[in-house]
C-alpha cells in the first residue's frame, strides 16, 4: 500500500450493518418490483408467466422467484422498450456497441445520474482520492460509461478533473507530468502500456506525483496488478461497472486490495451456478447477477453479466461492511471450446506472467481444419530472452508449451516474438482470435 490515509466518502452506507443493509434492500427491493411489474410490459409478462406477483416479494431471499434479464433483452427492446418512466424523464443515454452491431443503451434519469455520481465518488475516495488530488481520466468519453462515470466522481468528490479521453499515450503522460497528476483511470492494459512508455523515454518516476489508478473493464490478474505497480509507482485498485446496471462504481477495491466493495444499498449481487442458475452461498465461484434497487429510468431484476467471480460478507481492514467480489475471473460468454476443453483467455495470461521472461502480451488464434481446431498462441519475451541462442530460445519456447499443456489439459503452438511487437489497445483489450466457422 503506498498510502497511508484511509478515507471513506459515505460511512453511513459503506459501513452499514449487515442486517440493517438487508432490511434497506429488500424495502427498496419491494419498491423497484412493484414499479417493473407496472411500467415495464416484459417484466410483467416474464412474471404473470412465473405465477409470481409484487407482493409475493418481500425480502432479498425472494429474489430467486423473480426472471433473469440477459442482454439479447436490451437488444430486443431496444431502445425504450425496458424504461419504467415516460422517456421525457431520460436525461442521459449510455451504451456500448454489440458484437452483431446493435448497440445496447440504458436510460438514465437525472436522480440516476446522481446516483451513479455518487458510487463512483466512493469508488475514487476509496483509491484514496479527494479535493488535494489531480485526477486524469483516460477512459473513453462518449456512449461508453468509462469517461463520463470516472469525470463524474472525482469532480463530486472536489479532485481537479483532466478531461483527456483514451488515446495519445505520450501526450497522456505529459499531461501527467506537467499538471502533477496524482490519480489515473483507464484499462488495465492501457496503463501498463502508459508503464512502459515512461520507462522506455527514460523518464523518471520521482517527476511525478501518481499515487494510484483505478482500472477496468477488461479482467486482469493480480501478476498484472504487480506489474503496473512497479512500472507506475503506485496503488492500481480494480473498479468495475457495466452500462447496463450503473456504469464504473458498482463496486471499487480499497487500499487493502481484497476484494472490490459493492454499493449494495443501490444494487443487489448474487453468485448464481451459470448452467443451472440456482443461486450459490458465499465463497463458490459463479456468475454474478445484479438488480438494481434505485435506479428510476431502466431497472434490471437479476441481470446476467457473465462475469464469474465470487463473494465475501465479511468485514474489510478498511471498515467498509458492503459485501466484497472477488476481481473478474473471466466470462462465460469468453469462453472457448477447443477440441472440447474449455479454454478461458485469462487462463493463459495466468500461465505467462508466472514464467520470468515472458511479457504480459499475448494473442490466442484458434483454426478448424476439417473436424480438427488448433490453437497457436504468439507470446511477447523480454529482449534478452530472445537474444539467446536459438538452442536457449527452443528450449524457452518448450517450457511455455508444457506449462500451457498442464494448465488448459491440450496443446497449444507457441509462437515467440519480440517485445512490443503485439497490438496495444487503448480500451479493451482483444487478444483472441477466432477463425474457426461455427
Amino acid at each position: 500500500m503506498k498510502q497511508k490515509a484511509l478515507k471513506i466518502w459515505n460511512p453511513g452506507m459503506e459501513c452499514m450493518d449487515r442486517e440493517q443493509m438487508r432490511d434497506l434492500q429488500s424495502a427498496r427491493l419491494r419498491e423497484t418490483v412493484r414499479r417493473v411489474y407496472d411500467n415495464v410490459p416484459m417484466y410483467r409478462a416474464r412474471m404473470d408467466e412465473k405465477g409470481v406477483k409484487p407482493e409475493d416479494i418481500r425480502t432479498v431471499d425472494d429474489l430467486r422467484y423473480l426472471p433473469f434479464t440477459d442482454k439479447p433483452d436490451l437488444r430486443e427492446y431496444f431502445p425504450f422498450g425496458l424504461l419504467a418512466v415516460p422517456k421525457d424523464r431520460i436525461v442521459r443515454i449510455q451504451g456500448s456497441s454489440g458484437t452483431t452491431g446493435m448497440p445496447i443503451v440504458a436510460g438514465y434519469t437525472a436522480k440516476d445520474v446522481e446516483t451513479w455520481t455518487e458510487m463512483v465518488a466512493r469508488g475514487v475516495t476509496a483509491a484514496g482520492g479527494g479535493p488535494e488530488d489531480v485526477v486524469q481520466v483516460c477512459y473513453g468519453y462518449g456512449l461508453f460509461t468509462g469517461g463520463l462515470g470516472l469525470h463524474q466522481g472525482a469532480t463530486k468528490v472536489g479532485a481537479m478533473v483532466v478531461p483527456m479521453s483514451s488515446g495519445n499515450t505520450k501526450r497522456q503522460i505529459a499531461m501527467m507530468k506537467s499538471l502533477g497528476v496524482t490519480m489515473f483511470g483507464c484499462t488495465p492494459s492501457y496503463a501498463m502500456h502508459i508503464g512502459e512508455t515512461i520507462r522506455d523515454m527514460g523518464m523518471d518516476l520521482k517527476d511525478f506525483r501518481l499515487k494510484s489508478a483505478v482500472l477496468g473493464a477488461e479482467p486482469w490478474s493480480e501478476n498484472i496488478r504487480t506489474r503496473i505497480e512497479e512500472l507506475l509507482d503506485i496503488d492500481a485498485l480494480d473498479i468495475y461497472g457495466l452500462t447496463e446496471i450503473a456504469g464504473p462504481g458498482v463496486a471499487t477495491e480499497c487500499l487493502f486490495k481484497n476484494g472490490m466493495h459493492v454499493n449494495e444499498d443501490n444494487v443487489i449481487v448474487e453468485i448464481v451456478n451459470p448452467e443451472t442458475l440456482e443461486p450459490l452461498p458465499y465463497g463458490e465461484k459463479g456468475e454474478l447477477v445484479f438488480s438494481t434497487i434505485t435506479k428510476e429510468g431502466m431497472p434490471l431484476l437479476r441481470y446476467r453479466t457473465h462475469d464469474l467471480s465470487r463473494l465475501n460478507p465479511e468485514k474489510c481492514e478498511c471498515g467498509r461492511t458492503n459485501v466484497r467480489m472477488e476481481r473478474i475471473m473471466g466470462r462465460t460468454d469468453d469462453m472457448l471450446i477447443i477440441r472440447g476443453v474449455n479454454v478461458f483467455p485469462s487462463q493463459i495470461e495466468t500461465v505467462l506472467t508466472n514464467i520470468e521472461g515472458c511479457e504480459p502480451h499475448f494473442m490466442l488464434t484458434v483454426e478448424r481444419t476439417g473436424t480438427t481446431d488448433s490453437m497457436e498462441i504468439q507470446v511477447e519475451v523480454n529482449d534478452r530472452i530472445f537474444g539467446d541462442t536459438v538452442g536457449h530460445l527452443e528450449q524457452f519456447r518448450r517450457r511455455i508449451r508444457e506449462e500451457m499443456k498442464s494448465a488448459l489439459g491440450l496443446s497449444a503452438e507457441i509462437k515467440l516474438v519480440e517485445a512490443k511487437s503485439l497490438p496495444r489497445f487503448e480500451g479493451k483489450a482483444r487478444r483472441v482470435v477466432d477463425n474457426r466457422k461455427l
